[in-house]
């Protein structure tokens, strides 16, 4: 059975996630910690189908009725912290334990440029640049993993738009069946970054609204642009040949 974590203390300074130890946080605790957290739920809900069973039990529930979850979820919870960040961290750890078990295992969120501004890492491990909703939904429409399985833009985009006009109460409520859908169809879903963004919606959600939907809307242009410029070289590398065979 998979080690449940201790207690969260400031003097941890383990980097091993895969025996539940929180590593120690440099730099911005919360990017750290949330990543430490999600990256520990998705190894236990690979490991331990009890543990799986109890975290995904809690899906689309009010926090005074996940008991099984807590012996899982509290120890990780930061102190002080508001409601809000409490109850990301259950809907979050739900949401993975609720993956289909066909769906491919989540990428790691890793590039060579700089990370975000307001994420700083430890210098012994890789920058990590993560990604928002709005580019997982992108990524659902112009790079499925077959035709059948892809996307519709107006799909996606209607979902998008319908979960970045919700109240804090409603995204939790929708938020869940978009998700199941991109991992259904091998999206991945930046598990950190959406901790983040759903703990600081009240207060954030214009400006994650925003981004959500700029990182969409570019990604999915971006892509279309890409196939008319190929579209136009193939055009023009088809009209000598056309002309040959006239003459």
């Amino acid at each position: 059975m998979t080690t449940t974590p201790p207690p969260v203390a400031p003097d941890i300074t383990s980097s091993d996630t895969a025996t539940g130890r929180i590593p120690q946080q440099n730099g911005t605790p919360r990017a750290g910690r949330s990543r430490a957290f999600t990256a520990w739920v998705e190894q236990v809900c690979r490991e331990d189908a009890g543990a799986r069973s109890a975290l995904r039990s809690g899906l689309r529930k009010e926090l005074d009725s996940v008991r099984r979850m807590h012996r899982l979820v509290a120890p990780w919870l930061p102190e002080p912290r508001s409601a809000d960040m409490e109850r990301a961290y259950y809907t979050v750890a739900a949401m993975i334990a609720a993956q289909p078990r066909s769906a491919p295992a989540a990428h790691d969120h890793t590039a060579a440029g700089p990370a975000q501004a307001d994420e700083q890492v430890p210098s012994h491990t890789p920058q990590r640049r993560r990604t928002s909703l709005g580019t997982a939904f992108a990524i659902a429409v112009t790079a499925g993993p077959g035709r059948e399985k892809e996307m519709r833009a107006g799909t996606a985009e209607s979902r998008l738009n319908l979960l970045t006009r919700q109240s804090v109460n409603g995204l939790h409520r929708h938020l869940p069946a978009s998700v199941a859908y991109l991992r259904s169809v091998g999206v991945d879903v930046d598990w950190a970054q959406l901790l983040d963004d759903l703990a600081t919606w009240r207060k954030d959600s214009g400006r994650i609204s925003r981004t959500w939907l700029q990182d969409f809307y570019r990604l999915r242009d971006k892509d279309a642009a890409q196939q008319a410029a190929d579209a136009d070289v193939e055009d023009l590398t088809a009209e000598p040949t056309a002309t040959s065979a006239g003459t």
